[in-house]
């Protein structure tokens, strides 16, 4: 029935259908640029998967279209279920471009390697080898052994990547962001140096040199236009998590071609410690003129009581694009915010809700608490285990951090590139 009416193009298209009017509006944009402006449960992914489907659908090769996601697996989820509306089985997962700014930066270096100035043999450090390197020059430098403590590995590495991604000065950071760091700017300075060079020497990149080198290729007319001649359409998720570099890159990739659409929330941007900016966002129709902007507020995932609280709080910012979250659902608990002296009375006031909720019928399975950060758990597993209370945790170590995977993730990079000293390093202390 919900075909009726609809053009004949559309009734090729079925899963049109399902979207609601902005939704839809969103899809068919067409040619040029687009800044998507999705509320939280608007149902973005659905719509991001229709829009590749739209693109196929209307003759796009999918090999020519870049999908940058802060997640390979929100790529490789579009790239499924546009898969599944187009009927192409699985041909579009091995074409369409998918896949993080890092790992695609990764992927274009490798074919562009000698115009960036690099060996193909290049490996890559994650952020915990690129501390031991960064530790590895401050002992060098006898950094280390000062009266005065120096600033941690970690610490060090947290405010490199800051001037390189934020493209701020050191003094700048240093004072913002790290002021009682700043009495050992001329030191970092020189470890920051020595650090650069010494990475040059091993043939390693780490991940901020993926965009860095990235940003540097497009900003050259000849490699932009070779670049960017590879892709018809891009399209970039949590856009109000990027950074200065990124915007840059993207404005590089489309000077020749103004395909592309930008998706993101300005009220959930929460990357701000990685540099990243909402400005970003906000200032996407000046850096793209003529761009169409697109609001999905319809939510599907929550209910109008949490909406409207959402709303209200979200209404206190002084700039943003404006949206009020709604839906069909308007029954539902008003939030509630509780206030715990310490965390022992937080732990007692959650195992006494579970269990008045458990009383009432809604089994343990169904009862969910959330944390920020995996360790904040540590004290109310303790109490839930007094209490014989049973639980399943999820999160901990990532996958690539396990010890057992970064130790043989060494050995693959030792043969890859034999001047790679931290994963030699790492090696030989086995």
């Amino acid at each position: 029935d919900r075909l009726i009416g609809m053009s004949p193009e559309s009734q090729d298209m079925p899963w049109l259908a399902e979207l609601n009017p902005d939704q839809r509006k969103a899809v068919t944009h067409g040619e040029g640029p687009i800044l998507v402006v999705a509320g939280a449960g608007s149902g973005k992914t659905k719509t991001l998967a229709c829009w590749v489907a739209w693109l196929i659908a209307k003759g796009a090769d999918p090999a020519r279209i870049l999908l940058l996601t802060f997640t390979r697996r929100a790529a490789e989820e579009m790239v499924k279920r546009a898969t599944a509306m187009t009927g192409q089985g699985g041909s579009l997962s091995g074409k369409v471009w998918g896949g993080t700014f890092h790992s695609t930066a990764n992927r274009l270096l490798r074919i562009y390697a000698k115009a960036a100035g690099l060996d193909n043999d290049f490996t890559v450090m994650d952020e915990a080898d690129a501390a031991d390197l960064l530790n590895v020059v401050r002992h060098e430098l006898d950094l280390a052994s000062r009266d005065k403590r120096f600033p941690k590995k970690s610490t060090c590495l947290a405010i490199y990547s800051r001037c390189v991604n934020g493209a701020e000065d050191l003094e700048l950071v240093l004072g913002r962001f790290f002021p009682w760091c700043a009495m050992w700017q001329n030191e970092l300075k020189a470890l920051f140096k020595a650090y650069v060079e010494k990475k040059l020497q091993r043939n390693v990149l780490d991940y901020d040199d993926l965009l860095i080198y990235w940003e540097q290729l497009v900003s050259d007319d000849a490699m932009a236009a070779e670049i960017g001649k590879r892709f018809d359409h891009i399209l970039v998720d949590e856009y109000q998590d990027t950074n200065p570099v990124q915007s840059r890159i993207l404005a590089g990739m489309r000077r020749f071609n103004k395909n592309i659409m930008v998706v993101g929330d300005d009220a959930q941007s929460i990357y701000s410690f990685r540099a990243a900016t909402v400005r970003n966002m906000l200032d996407f129709p000046k850096q793209f003129p003529g761009t169409e902007v697109v609001t999905l507020s319809q939510n599907y995932r929550s209910v109008m009581p949490i909406l409207e609280s959402t709303n209200l709080v979200i209404a206190q910012s002084k700039e943003r694009f404006t949206k009020n979250l709604w839906s069909t659902r308007t029954t539902g608990q008003r939030p509630r915010m509780v206030i715990c002296e310490d965390e022992a009375s937080q732990d007692e006031f959650v195992i006494k809700t579970v269990l008045e909720h458990y009383e009432q019928g809604i089994p343990l399975r169904k009862q969910a608490v959330l944390f920020r950060t995996g360790h904040h758990s540590d004290s109310l597993e303790i109490a839930l285990t007094r209490k014989n209370i049973a639980y399943h945790k999820y999160g901990g170590l990532r996958f690539l951090e396990a010890a057992h995977v970064k130790d043989l993730v060494s050995f693959l990079r030792v043969i890859e590139n034999p001047r790679d000293e931290i994963a030699w390093f790492r090696i030989l202390q086995l």
